[in-house]
């Protein structure tokens, strides 16, 4: 798949955002929060996301080791990402790949993972 950009946002629609994604990795993970939020995500560099409106309106949730911020709109309660760092550091977004405008899930090759495991 090549690179596009995607607009993304919360339900109400306060929450904003592009990435620039593949979305040829997309992850359906079974651990206690994903499973209960109904995520599919995908994993980019910060520098591919750019938030147009609603920072004001994020909030953060952290469990277990508290390295994510999982973030969700104070309005309407929907996750569109997470943030937090991925390989050495760097940070990273974890995008709600079910946020995103005219991307059919049905359509996406979904790796299944056992973050309830981890």
């Amino acid at each position: 798949m090549e690179s596009r950009t995607y607009s993304g946002s919360c339900h109400c629609g306060k929450v904003k955002y592009e990435v620039t994604t593949d979305l040829a990795s997309v992850i359906e993970c079974n651990c206690s929060i994903c499973s209960r939020a109904g995520y599919l995500l995908t994993f980019v560099p910060a520098d591919k996301v750019k938030v147009l409106s609603g920072l004001d309106s994020l909030k953060s949730y952290h469990f277990n080791k508290m390295h994510v911020d999982h973030q969700f709109c104070t309005n309407c309660g929907v996750r569109p990402f997470g943030q937090g760092k991925g390989p050495g550091g760097a940070p990273m977004y974890a995008i709600n790949v079910r946020c995103l405008a005219d991307v059919d899930p049905k359509s996406l090759q979904i790796q299944q993972v056992d973050g309830r495991s981890a």
